[in-house]
């Protein structure tokens, strides 16, 4: 709702944040943000690994101090850490992709379970941090027969080696912040978020990516699972959460804990929903709808309570679903066009500003 996702828009100015994962689809939104809202940001992760990328459109490595490094190794990065001398982390750099972990499950867990461990150990005795947000997704809780939405108190697991991946990592910010962090006086987060969309992600196996991909070279998008129910968002609202949940921490550090960030229970949609809207919404583009037996395992039905981040954080979606399809697909549209990437993103954020 309007009015919702406030935070002082003095409070980042000149504050030194760190951000893994920069060079990412989420990460490249979030550096543009924070250098809007005048941070000294930083940034450590691997090269982009898609052909284009948000990050070389945009100009990232512009808007921040940028490190290309690999979060499996330990030494190298915390001496990176301790360099950037970061008062508030942001860590969002993962393996993000189920399919693909079914294809490299060790990686995927060195990645996201050892290498947010590497991050954290990274912060102690690091005299200037006080906030880490750690990101992690709404695929880390235990699925079953239940249609309830997901609290953050709810039991943690995972089927595919991604989730499962992410469950850990869980458990690894938990122990972290309880046995070293919280007494150094750190205070650490997990943000789960939902399925995000928004212009620049190129990623294989993602929906919205996919579908560009086969539309602006007058293909047919394959889908495999149709009727498969996600808590659908537009990447600002999870980072508008995240933001906030820094802010929130600074001054009240106990608070310190897990956060959902998703749309509300009732504007979850199915794969079908969305791709007919983006559909409608592109101006074009054929579909071949699968009978959902394709493939690997994944959940059918997963939705987030957030009324925890609403209620301590005043954070709540601000865009319907139609809107932030809209806004995606006339992202990649304006792109492809010709138009700047950063600046598209830049008036997006800026729109979204405007409603808070």
């Amino acid at each position: 709702m309007p009015g919702s996702n406030r935070s002082r828009p003095s409070f980042y100015r000149g504050k030194r944040v760190l951000i893994t994962g920069h060079t990412g689809f989420k990460g490249s939104w979030l550096v543009l943000w924070l250098r809007r809202l005048g941070a000294d940001v930083s940034g450590i992760s691997l090269p982009p690994i898609t052909e284009p990328s948000l990050f070389s459109l945009a100009g990232i490595d512009e808007c921040c101090e940028s490190h290309f490094h690999d979060i499996r190794e330990r030494g190298p990065l915390e001496r990176l850490i301790g360099r950037t001398e970061p008062e508030i982390v942001f860590h969002l750099a993962a393996q993000p992709l189920v399919r693909a972990s079914y294809l490299d499950p060790v990686g995927t867990f060195a990645t996201n379970t050892m290498g947010t461990a590497h991050v954290l150990d990274g912060l102690r005795e690091l005299e200037c941090v006080r906030v880490a947000v750690m990101v992690t997704t709404d695929k880390v809780y235990r699925t079953g027969d239940s249609a309830a939405a997901f609290r953050e108190g709810d039991a943690l697991g995972g089927h595919d080696p991604y989730s499962a991946s992410k469950a850990a990592t869980e458990m690894v910010i938990a122990s972290f912040r309880d046995s070293f962090l919280r007494e150094q006086g750190v205070a650490v987060a997990s943000a789960r978020a939902g399925n995000v969309i928004g212009g620049g992600d190129w990623s294989q196996d993602r929906l919205i990516p996919d579908a560009v991909r086969a539309w602006q070279e007058d293909r047919t998008l394959e889908v495999r699972r149709p009727e498969a129910i996600r808590p659908w968002q537009h990447v600002l609202e999870p980072l508008a959460g995240y933001l906030a949940l820094a802010e929130k921490l600074w001054t009240e550090p106990a608070l310190a804990g897990a956060f959902n960030f998703g749309p509300a229970t009732d504007r979850t949609a199915t794969v079908r929903e969305v791709v007919d809207t983006a559909r409608w919404s592109y101006g074009k583009g054929e579909v071949l709808f699968g009978e959902g037996g394709d493939g690997p395992h994944e959940t059918h039905w997963l939705a987030l309570d957030s009324s925890k981040s609403a209620r301590v954080l005043g954070v709540e979606s601000l865009w319907e679903l139609t809107q932030s399809i809209e806004n995606t697909m006339s992202w990649y549209r304006a792109q492809k066009g010709g138009a700047d990437a950063r600046m598209l993103c830049e008036s997006q954020i800026a729109e979204y500003e405007s409603l808070r």
